[in-house]
C-alpha cells in the first residue's frame, strides 16, 4: 500500500519545495493539498469537527496549485495532488487549464481531488448557491473534460455552465488526472463518483467495512469495472491496525495528516511516519 501525506501548507510552515523534496527522499508516494481561498469571520457555519474552535491554518491556506507546481519543480516521482478542490469556487474554464498545467509539466503526477465544501458562507462568496453545489460540480467536470478531450468538444449544462467546440491544450496525461471524490458516505455521493470519477478520498477513513460494498454496487450498477475502482483514506492518522485494515478492505493507498508546523515539527512526524512504508 502506498504511503502519501497531507497537510495544511500555510505562510507560517515547512515550505513546499523542502516539504516535497524531503517527502520523495524518504520515499512517500504523495503529498496533497487541501484548498480554502478565505474563511469569512462572521459565518454561521459550525467547523465539522464537533466541540472545536475552526483552527488558525484554515485562513492561511496556501494556493494548492501553485504550491503543487513548486512540488513538482523539485521532484520527479512524488505523487501530487488536491485533497481536495473547491470546484464551485473556480472558473472551469481557466480551472481545466491550470489541472492540465500541472498534470502535464509534472508529468502525469496528478490527482484531482474534489470536493464541495462545508463552508456556506466561503461558498456564497463565490455565487454558490449550496443547494445546488453538487449538480454544478458535477456541470463543472464535465465541461473541464470536454476541454480535455482530444477534438475540440462543446459543453452547455443546465446552471450556466457552458464552453464551445475549443483549442485547449496542453493535455492531462491519458486526457484527463485520476479524480477522486471527497465527502460523506452516502447514495448521491457514490453516483457521482461512478458516474465520473475513478474513486473516493473518504475523510478519516471511518466506516469503510459498511460503505465500500455499498459503493461497490453503486459502481457496478453504473457499468463500472469493479477492479478499478479506487478508495483512498484521506487524512489518516496512523496506527498498525488501522493501516492493516485498510489494505485488506484493498486499498492500494492511504493519505496520513501532517501537523501544521514548521520544518523541525513536520519532519519530526515524518521520522515516526517512515515505519509505515513499505
Amino acid at each position: 500500500m502506498r504511503i502519501s501525506t497531507t497537510i495544511f501548507l500555510t505562510d507560517e510552515t515547512i515550505t513546499p519545495v523542502r516539504l516535497a523534496r524531503e517527502l520523495e527522499e524518504r520515499g512517500f508516494a504523495g503529498l496533497y493539498l487541501p484548498e480554502h481561498t478565505h474563511i469569512p469571520i462572521e459565518r454561521a457555519t459550525p467547523y465539522p469537527a464537533a466541540g472545536i474552535e475552526l483552527p488558525r491554518e484554515y485562513g492561511r491556506t496556501l494556493d494548492p496549485f501553485v504550491a503543487l507546481g513548486q512540488a513538482s519543480a523539485v521532484t520527479e516521482r512524488l505523487e501530487l495532488g488536491t485533497g481536495i478542490t473547491l470546484i464551485t469556487e473556480h472558473d472551469p474554464i481557466a480551472l481545466a487549464k491550470q489541472i492540465a498545467t500541472l498534470d502535464h509539466l509534472s508529468g502525469g503526477r496528478f490527482t484531482l481531488g474534489v470536493g464541495f465544501g462545508w463552508n456556506k458562507e466561503e461558498a456564497a462568496d463565490h455565487g454558490v448557491e449550496w443547494a445546488t453545489r453538487r449538480e454544478l460540480g458535477r456541470e463543472r467536470m464535465a465541461l473541464m473534460r470536454a476541454l480535455w478531450a482530444d477534438e475540440p468538444t462543446a459543453y452547455e449544462g443546465d446552471f450556466g455552465v457552458s464552453v464551445r467546440a475549443s483549442h485547449a491544450y496542453p493535455k492531462p496525461a491519458g486526457g484527463a488526472p485520476r479524480t477522486l471524490i471527497g465527502g460523506a458516505a452516502g447514495p448521491k455521493l457514490f453516483a457521482q463518483i461512478a458516474e465520473y470519477a475513478d474513486g473516493w478520498m473518504p475523510i478519516g477513513g471511518r466506516g469503510l467495512t459498511q460503505s465500500m460494498p455499498v459503493l461497490r454496487e453503486a459502481w457496478e450498477k453504473a457499468g463500472r469495472d469493479p477492479k478499478t475502482l479506487q478508495v483512498v483514506p484521506y487524512a489518516v492518522l496512523p496506527n498498525p491496525g488501522k493501516l492493516a485494515h485498510y489494505e485488506e478492505l484493498g486499498c492500494e493507498e492511504v493519505v496520513l495528516q501532517l501537523p501544521p508546523g514548521d520544518e523541525t515539527e513536520v519532519l519530526g512526524v515524518l521520522d515516526e511516519y517512515a515505519r509505515y512504508l513499505p
